[in-house]
């Protein structure tokens, strides 16, 4: 016979579900290395013969109970409870179709309309006084000269 199969035998041989047939023997006597498996097997079928499981608390079948009975109790329902996972979901929907939203209108380009249409006038014409006054009107609105010439053409229309 060949080791392969003496070792598929050995555990059975060792823990003495099985018996050793001539073949067997003659190869285990024959050779060293499946002799000394045997051996080993049979040192820790031993040492589990030796072993003894611990006890279980005394109280260990009142917990189990217990407990069985604890979870065959109907749960109190809580209405919360289903509601939350779909508001939780619809909310994150929205959040995330307002950003989706919020994105695209950043990145859409605006339609422009074509160019505003300016007219210019010839300097020294009262369209182009009103459009400097109007370029400038913060400079005017802050000058005090302004003030003063008003101030100087009242005293003048007052004598």
């Amino acid at each position: 016979m060949k080791c392969n199969e003496i070792r598929e035998q050995l555990p059975d041989l060792a823990a003495g579900m099985a018996v050793a047939g001539p073949g067997i023997n003659d190869h285990l006597s024959s050779c060293t290395d499946c002799a000394g498996m045997l051996a080993e097997f049979r040192k820790t079928m031993a040492l589990l013969d030796e072993w003894q499981a611990p006890q279980p608390s005394p109280y260990f079948d009142t917990r189990l109970k217990a407990r069985l009975r604890a979870e065959a109790r109907p749960q109190p329902l809580q209405w919360l409870a289903w509601l939350r996972r779909p508001a939780l979901a619809a909310s994150l929907a929205a959040v995330a179709v307002g950003g989706l939203v919020l994105r695209m209108e950043q990145t859409r380009p605006h339609r422009n309309h074509g160019p505003i249409a300016t007219v210019t006038a010839e300097p020294g014409t009262a369209v182009s006084d009103l459009q400097a006054l109007d370029k400038n009107h913060d400079v005017y609105a802050d000058s005090d000269l302004l003030d003063d010439l008003q101030v100087q053409k009242d005293v003048n229309a007052n004598q």
